[in-house]
């Protein structure tokens, strides 16, 4: 995407937040047993003993999987065998070529105790979010209460209720390229410092967590040597999509500092839209100036939007349908006449 225009720059300023979370509180071996019921005992060939076989003698070696959790969260250390991962590469769509790795979604593996001590971690880092209203509150990808349905809903009606008052609107869908692969651990531990409140041991935790990371990758009955990790957050574990969200915590400000135009996320699929009565098409130049500060932003973080991905739809008369798509400039290029938003 190429712009022909110089858009407004954006500072976005660190918070002083205030400590909200500087250590992990232990966990009961009722807790934990109930955790372990709770876990589907998927086998991954990293498990020293198979998941099934975990589950079912879990009352006899409970207390010393306890002992090895709590210590854990206690020293703010992560054991090593803790952060080795099995890629199991999955083909995103069937009708994808198989020859190409872009076609596929790298999937992480993780033994099962390494899950159980995500799942404590993160049901806690949770609730603390919550507690102090830390997500955006137009992110609805890996959170209670929040689907892809919550997300369609908000924005389709926000639409339908534009249209109803005669306004047209411009829905722009974009998508990020690798998103969980490319996060760099270090910003990501000062947004958990300084955009979210960690510190102290639980910093210390998350730390040890990220760095120190390897990863084999898992074929059939095959699987390769291991090799370090130094970017991302593993896709299929417990803690990584909700380190994603907070990893993109800044962009809610730059989306936000345009105030007639309003979007919506689920996980790292964006969707900006702009509602404008016929007659005032420069809107659509601030949705531009919108994109570039995003792309900005992205490039600063390591992030990169999917341009194969980018669709826009216009919602509006037919009358009107060729001025707003001249006056999209560079987005015109992406206008399609339907598009698959969320899965629907």
């Amino acid at each position: 995407m190429n712009f022909t225009h110089s858009a407004p720059v954006i500072s976005i300023s660190t918070p002083s937040r205030p400590i909200i979370f500087d250590t992990f509180s232990p966990v009961s071996l009722p807790e934990l047993v109930k955790l372990v019921n709770s876990v589907k005992a998927s086998s991954c060939s990293l498990d020293i003993v198979p998941a099934s076989l975990f589950k079912n003698v879990f009352q006899s070696i409970g207390p010393c999987v306890l002992t090895l959790i709590n210590s854990s969260l206690a020293s703010g250390i992560v054991p090593v065998y803790f952060k080795n991962a099995a890629i199991l590469p999955l083909l995103k769509k069937p009708q994808l070529d198989p020859s190409l790795w872009s076609s596929y979604r790298p999937i992480s593996k993780l033994p099962l105790i390494a899950k159980l001590l995500e799942k404590v971690v993160a049901k806690q880092l949770m609730a603390a979010l919550d507690k102090h209203g830390i997500y955006d509150k137009f992110q609805s990808g890996f959170r209670r209460f929040h689907s892809t349905e919550t997300a369609l809903l908000r924005v389709s009606s926000d639409i339908l209720m534009n249209n109803d008052a005669g306004k047209c609107s411009v829905l722009l869908m974009l998508d990020l390229t690798s998103a969980f692969d490319t996060v760099d651990h270090h910003i990501l531990i000062e947004r958990l410092k300084n955009w979210v409140g960690v510190s102290a041991t639980a910093l210390e935790w998350f730390s040890s967590y990220l760095h120190h990371r390897s990863f084999s990758v898992a074929v059939s009955d095959f699987r390769s040597s291991s090799t370090s990790l130094t970017y991302g957050v593993p896709q299929g574990s417990v803690l990584g999509p909700l380190l994603f969200l907070i990893y993109l915590l800044p962009l809610q400000h730059i989306m936000g500092s345009f105030e007639d135009i309003s979007y919506h996320c689920y996980a790292d699929d964006i969707q900006l839209y702009v509602s404008f009565m016929p007659e005032d098409l420069s809107k659509l130049q601030r949705l531009n100036d919108c994109l570039d500060l995003i792309k900005r932003w992205m490039a600063a973080n390591f992030l990169q939007l999917n341009e194969g991905k980018t669709e826009v739809l216009v919602c509006a008369p037919d009358r009107f349908l060729s001025q707003i798509v001249k006056a999209l400039g560079p987005l015109s290029l992406y206008v399609k006449s339907s598009i698959r938003n969320l899965g629907v």
